[in-house]
């Protein structure tokens, strides 16, 4: 097809505009309003990891190479905890369906591990809503360029 010839998709742009939007919305929240640590064994010990990615199947985060005891292997069930609160959390069965070694911007080494949520746990419907709001804030969100003016009486 010629170049004059194109068809341009608005909705096509429309939905990769919100999904931009989306994952950046994520990015801010998990770096700025929601912790999440990870029950690496049934001694209860946790440890950080960041957030990339979440979605109503699963969620992509990582942590620094060596952060952690072992690597995970495919197919691993991994509990997450969700802590929406200093003191409190969800817990979130998942199981690794990928991983990948990653360099972050800092220039460190990063495992990063794909999970997908075992959706039969009761847990998993304190999740649910959170991720629909998710997915409706990057649709319905505007951005604030600064240009109005707030006035206070």
């Amino acid at each position: 097809m010629s170049e004059e010839n194109k068809v341009l998709s608005f909705n096509d742009k429309r939905e990769e505009n919100i999904e931009r939007k989306r994952r950046n919305f994520e990015r801010i929240l998990f770096n700025n309003l929601l912790g999440a640590y990870s029950v690496i064994d049934q001694a209860g010990v946790v440890f950080p990891i960041e957030m990339l990615d979440i979605s109503h199947d699963g969620m992509s985060f990582r942590v620094p190479r060596g952060a952690i005891g072992s690597t995970f292997k495919k197919e691993d069930d991994l509990t997450l905890r969700m802590y929406f609160t200093k003191d409190t959390y969800v817990p979130v069965l998942t199981n690794i369906k990928w991983s990948k070694n990653s360099k972050g911007e800092d220039g460190e080494i990063y495992l990063e591990y794909g999970v997908k949520f075992d959706k039969s746990v009761p847990t998993f419907e304190a999740l649910r809503p959170f991720i629909d709001f998710l997915y409706k804030f990057a649709e319905l969100s505007t951005e604030d360029k600064g240009k109005s003016k707030v006035y206070y009486l």
